[in-house]
């Protein structure tokens, strides 16, 4: 049930990045009709940046569950089973530290944004706590999926890709 609850978790971060990569498409859109129509949208340049860094903070867990996230395997391929098995326990734990380091200060920076009821310097004045949230998200879910990762790693459930298979993706 747990496995499942997460992995609904990460499936709900990763559709709401998409949403947010459709956001950035119509806040672009509506900026160029602006353009041409002076119908006078403020911000639109803005929100486009805050759906797109929403939208990569969200995708982070996601793909970093689908073993779609960049690695050098050149020092794991190197090693025999059980000097992998303790570099995988290292970086996971090192991940852990420092999402969670990341998640905290996230979370601290958007609680702040709206503790001083900061806005943005353009003349969309946004409260900066609403496009903060999508990254304190982001970095939350990213941080579960690396607790995640790493208790798999340590029970010997952890599914990783080959170099070979990696190189068919390609």
């Amino acid at each position: 049930m747990l496995r499942s609850t997460l992995n609904k978790l990460y499936d709900a971060a990763a559709w709401a990045a998409a949403l947010m990569m459709v956001g950035t498409l119509l806040m672009v859109l509506l900026g160029m009709l602006d353009r041409y129509v002076s119908m006078n949208f403020r911000g639109t340049d803005m929100y486009a940046g805050y759906c797109m860094a929403a939208a990569g903070f969200l995708a982070l867990a996601h793909t970093l569950k689908k073993n779609e996230h960049i690695r050098v395997t050149l020092l794991l391929n190197a090693v025999p089973p059980k000097a992998k098995r303790v570099l995988e326990l290292w970086s996971l734990s090192a991940a852990v530290l420092l999402s969670g380091l990341f998640c905290f200060y996230a979370i601290k920076l958007s609680y702040q944004s709206w503790d001083f009821n900061d806005i943005s310097t353009g003349n969309d004045a946004t409260p900066l706590w609403l496009p903060q949230i999508g990254m304190a998200l982001g970095a939350l879910v990213l941080l579960i999926a690396f607790v995640d990762e790493l208790v798999l790693e340590f029970l010997g459930q952890r599914l990783t890709v080959d170099s070979e298979e990696a190189l068919h993706n390609e």
